[in-house]
């Protein structure tokens, strides 16, 4: 078995990589870490995992606690990592961090958007990044993997076909997305209590959300990015538009998103429309693309689950390619429904 641990396992991220790693045939998890629950029974916490976890416990873990065991998964606030991926890298078997601090290429632009210098910049090219549809021949067989964000993530597999087939330029693309509550953290915060989230409808971040970067990183273009809060608990739906540069309809869209994802056994492209509560607990993302000829936009559209393609799943996924393993390995390709 894959002696496993999780450092921040009581978040949302945490408890669903918990949730997956309960299901893999080839992982055990040996330590799982949460300063705030230290001492507390997993199955306490989240009684949703108890039927699997009826014993483990929360603990506080240092970096060396880890050290020597086959996967180690950070699921620790931005800025948190960088300790962690410090004193652990080249000392366990694969390390996927689920934060932001090793995503961006260039630690300039970290510290502009994050609004602090990054702690370890050494390692940062070091880091495979971890979407698999796109960037897979760097992930297979990687030590250390740096999963991206949600809304990346959503925005990446709409667009990135297109930059990459000369469909789109490298100049301004948009990108309007809204994200269910759970994408903020389990933390207490007023913006997501039920009582102000429910029958509510809110953009933030205007013009400077921090997802922004690490868009234009892996979509290959310039990107203006507006998130919305929508009351749900899961799922983002992310509707992007970019100028084609060539002579393209909605059928040559379609198929080049088709062709493009032929053989990813997580992506489906449809000629419907995708929606967020079809990706529920999936590891799947949803596509479909129009090309408006009175205007002349191409519209792409993505749907997945926040928690799972945007978080804890695609850290699976990942962690199967770094491991050898297969890459469907313990991940649900269908979502629940209703």
């Amino acid at each position: 078995m894959i002696r496993t641990g999780i450092a921040g396992a009581s978040g949302f991220t945490g408890a669903e990589l918990l949730r997956l790693a309960s299901a893999h045939p080839k992982l055990s998890v040996d330590l799982v870490g949460a300063a705030g629950h230290a001492g507390s029974r997993v199955a306490e916490v989240y009684p949703s995992l108890a039927a699997a976890f009826r014993d483990l416990v929360f603990r506080e873990l240092a970096p060396r606690d880890l050290v020597g065991l086959d996967l180690v998964f950070l699921a620790l606030p931005h800025g948190a990592s960088e300790t962690f991926a410090r004193e652990l890298a080249g000392k366990v078997g694969a390390l996927v961090d689920l934060s932001a601090d090793f995503r961006l290429r260039d630690p300039g632009t970290y510290q502009e958007w994050y609004g602090r210098e990054h702690g370890c910049p050494e390692l940062i090219g070091s880091f495979a990044y971890g979407l698999p549809e796109l960037f897979r021949d760097d992930l297979q067989g990687a030590d250390l993997v740096a999963c991206p964000g949600c809304y990346p993530t959503a925005a990446a597999l709409a667009l990135a076909p297109f930059v990459r087939a000369g469909v789109l330029g490298t100049g301004g693309v948009l990108v309007d997305a809204a994200s269910g509550v759970s994408g903020a953290g389990s933390g207490l915060a007023r913006s997501t209590q039920f009582a102000v989230v429910d029958g509510d409808f809110k953009a933030y971040g205007l013009l400077e959300h921090r997802h922004t970067p690490e868009m234009e990183q892996a979509i290959g273009a310039e990107v203006l990015f507006t998130p919305h809060l929508a009351p749900m608990t899961r799922g983002i739906l992310a509707t992007c538009y970019g100028r084609p540069v060539i002579d393209i309809d909605t059928d040559g869209a379609l198929a080049l998103l088709a062709e493009a994802y032929e053989a990813e056994p997580f992506v489906v492209v449809g000629a419907e429309p995708p929606s967020t509560k079809a990706t529920l607990g999936s590891n799947c993302a949803q596509l479909t693309a129009r090309v408006d000829t009175r205007t002349g936009w191409l519209v792409s559209i993505c749907a997945i689950d926040n928690l799972m393609k945007g978080a804890s799943g695609q850290a699976m996924q990942c962690a199967n390619l770094a491991l050898g393993l297969p890459e469907t390995t313990g991940l649900p390709l269908v979502g629940v429904y209703p």
